[in-house]
């Protein structure tokens, strides 16, 4: 395969991107142009916040193409329009073949929650002192024990005794992850709800690889109270959703939240104060986990 490289302002981006497609390309790209260096500009807000801009000042675009002379025809024409204007071609190269799958794979290891308990992906052993595993894939689904707020929620789990987690409700579920870590620590019903049908075809066949038993669906699925509710979103729709995760807490059950910036934590303390009285009880890398007995 080859590479062009292109170098555009943001106004472009889109319009060269198409051009690229429209030519034949694998694949294209966009980063900064200015990474790594003191002109790097933030793109992307914190969660629940809009983005600060909609592009970078200066992109640059890498186009894969299957051969050299499909790489260095699109550069020629890309080069000859109007809308090139203040665009560059920074250079085709070869790009030398690796085993990408072998590559993707190797930047996902073992998490650690707890000594004994672990998420591992398929292509590694588990390690000797896991004595409790979840066997979980990077896919289209979040949740993949690599982010604090799951970590959060799953040491959580693990410090449960099993009768907190006799009948449990994952609200938003992802990838079925807690639902999956609640099954391993002795819940006996569970209910995996989201609103994206691909998280609940994914939190099935996590399950079924994990050797669990669930039931998931849509979040109308979620009926009746639980002696635990879980739901790791984000701290706009947590507040939103109040009401209706509280309803389903089963007197003296527990409600665990999670997707929460430590500074929101004084906000999320007031929208369920009508029905729970939350409190932080995990910190990680600037979020928290809330918990509340009902």
């Amino acid at each position: 395969m080859f590479e062009i490289s292109l170098m555009c302002p943001q106004d472009r981006v889109e319009m060269l991107s198409d051009a690229l497609d429209a030519l034949d390309a694998l694949s294209v790209s966009v980063e900064d142009a200015d990474a790594q260096t003191d002109a790097e500009q933030a793109l992307f807000g914190e969660p629940g916040m809009p983005p600060p801009q909609d592009g970078w000042q200066r992109s640059r675009i890498q186009a894969l193409f299957a051969n050299e002379t499909l790489a260095r025809d699109a550069a020629e024409v890309l080069a000859a329009q109007d809308f090139f204007a203040d665009c560059s071609v920074l250079g085709v190269a070869a790009v030398p073949e690796q085993d990408w799958v072998r590559v993707t794979q190797s930047q996902f290891v073992p998490v650690e929650i707890t000594p004994a308990f672990w998420i591992v992906p398929t292509w590694h052993e588990p390690p000797e002192q896991a004595t409790r595993v979840i066997r979980l894939d990077p896919g289209l689904a979040f949740g993949t024990g690599t982010h604090p707020t799951t970590r959060m929620c799953l040491r959580w789990i693990a410090g449960q005794d099993a009768s907190r987690l006799v009948r449990v409700l994952d609200y938003g579920c992802g990838s079925g992850i807690l639902a999956i870590g609640a099954a391993k620590f002795g819940a006996a019903e569970i209910d995996a709800v989201d609103i994206d049908d691909a998280a609940v075809e994914s939190t099935v066949l996590n399950a079924h690889a994990n050797h669990v038993q669930l039931h998931a669906g849509l979040p109308d699925r979620a009926k009746g109270q639980y002696h635990t509710v879980l739901a790791n979103i984000l701290a706009t729709p947590l507040k939103v959703l109040a009401p209706l995760l509280c309803s389903h807490v089963a007197p003296g059950g527990s409600l665990v939240l999670a997707g929460i910036l430590e500074r929101q934590s004084e906000e999320l303390k007031q929208a369920y104060a009508p029905w729970a009285q939350l409190e932080v009880s995990d910190r990680e890398d600037g979020w928290v986990l809330m918990t509340a007995s009902l």
